[in-house]
């Protein structure tokens, strides 16, 4: 069984989905049986590289409504996350995400993608580290078990991966996802949203048994689209 997951290193429900979506596959029977490809999709293709931009302006302009509103907000995706035992922090800058799925590539061929995904999560929304610094990005990527040289050689070459990178995102638009994280379980079942665990894990289930049930998004799964991240119950 493949588990498909597009998603983007900006969106706060993907961060959340993550931990929901593994904490389903610990509970299902056959999980050593699945394989999960992680593939990109930009929320935000045209912001710049190099930013300075505070992720609450951002809302606070994206939605037109007022920096206390936006805080808010972001409060409540903060409870979210602390219901995950996720790190989550406000004061994180807003910017281009193009890099990471470059190296979210090279980390799928390295066989290290999943543990490079976690590592760019946490290092934006539990550290607020700055993703944009060439630096930094090297600094993770290593620690998640890729060649120093490589990771350079990427980040120098803004070709490296960036077909791979749009390849998967017109495979999303060609599947009808206009929002992330989108999970699809071999190309015949697709979940939206950051679902509960209990969904994701009946999800597997039933797509292991027959693979006839599509779920669709419940009132507690939020997700993040090109006009924003729909908070549950806002």
């Amino acid at each position: 069984m493949r588990v498909e997951i597009w998603s983007d290193i900006a969106c706060p429900w993907c961060y959340i989905g993550k931990a929901r979506f593994e904490a389903g596959l610990a509970g299902f029977a056959h999980r050593g049986d699945v394989e999960i490809v992680h593939r990109s999709f930009e929320l935000d293709p045209k912001a710049p590289a190099a930013t300075d931009v505070p992720v609450l302006d951002m809302l606070a302009t994206k939605y037109g409504v007022s920096p206390e509103q936006a805080a808010a907000m972001e409060a409540r995706v903060a409870e979210a996350a602390a219901g995950e035992g996720l790190g989550y922090r406000s004061d994180r800058i807003h910017g281009n995400t193009f890099d990471l799925h470059r190296l979210l590539h090279l980390g799928k061929a390295h066989g290290v993608q999943d543990a490079l995904l976690g590592a760019f999560y946490r290092a934006n929304f539990a550290e607020a580290r700055t993703l944009g610094d060439p630096a930094q990005l090297t600094e993770l990527a290593v620690g998640a078990g890729l060649p120093a040289d490589e990771v350079r050689r990427v980040l120098a070459d803004p070709e490296a991966y960036a077909e791979a990178v749009r390849a998967d995102e017109r495979e999303a638009a060609e599947l009808g996802a206009t929002g992330v994280p989108f999970f699809v379980i071999d190309r015949r079942y697709g979940i939206s949203g950051g679902q509960p665990a209990e969904v994701f894990r009946q999800a597997l289930e039933r797509a292991h048994a027959d693979g006839a049930v599509r779920i669709l998004p419940s009132d507690d799964a939020g997700t993040c689209g090109d006009d924003g991240c729909a908070v549950p119950g806002r």
